[in-house]
């Protein structure tokens, strides 16, 4: 198994180092090679992105239906009061109390109570009142005609309204009355 290169001659032997004999041609054309596949590589992956982004594009919903809104991503009530978010609902929207003074809270809410007891509410769709203010209520109910059970089977309901179950009797007799 020997070659060209290695041939024992009596010249070889006299030599005191061995021949390198470097493909500089080989190691040439590889590099040229490796760059070649390197930036082949690199300009296929840019149109590989270029084509993602225009198919996005071309694919991109309004929303993501599964996107939380601000009012979601918000920490659950009560928050505190210098909190991103921190309000009170109303009729008429949310009332923002970020900044405001602790006591906001307290007056926003007393402010909607009163108008509530003066005005009442009357729901937007059926134009029903829901809650009216307290004399209105008082007026109302006595302008219908209540019926009162009367007789003996009044004087007994009422008999046994004010009946205590004691524990002693174990739940079968009803021994104190209130007073």
């Amino acid at each position: 198994m020997s070659s060209k290169k290695h041939v024992d001659t009596a010249t070889d032997l006299n030599k005191p180092y061995e021949e390198n004999t470097i493909g500089l041609k080989g190691i040439v054309s590889f590099a040229i090679g490796l760059f070649l596949l390197i930036v082949i590589t690199f300009g296929l992956m840019a149109a590989f992105i270029k084509v993602l982004r225009d198919n996005e594009k071309e694919n991109a919903d309004p929303a993501n239906p599964l996107a939380m809104t601000d009012k979601e991503r918000l920490p659950p009530e009560p928050r505190l009061q210098l909190a991103p978010g921190f309000g009170v609902d109303s009729d008429k929207g949310r009332v923002n109390l970020e900044l405001m003074a602790p006591q906001a809270e307290y007056r926003e809410m007393q402010k909607q109570w009163k108008h509530l007891w003066e005005f009442g509410r009357k729901d937007d769709k059926t134009g029903v009142m829901t809650a009216m203010p307290i004399d209105t209520a008082i007026e109302k109910l006595l302008e219908q005609k209540l019926k009162a059970k009367s007789g003996a089977e009044a004087e007994e309901f009422f008999a046994n309204s004010r009946s205590n179950i004691s524990d002693s009797s174990a739940g079968r007799l009803a021994s104190e009355r209130r007073r």
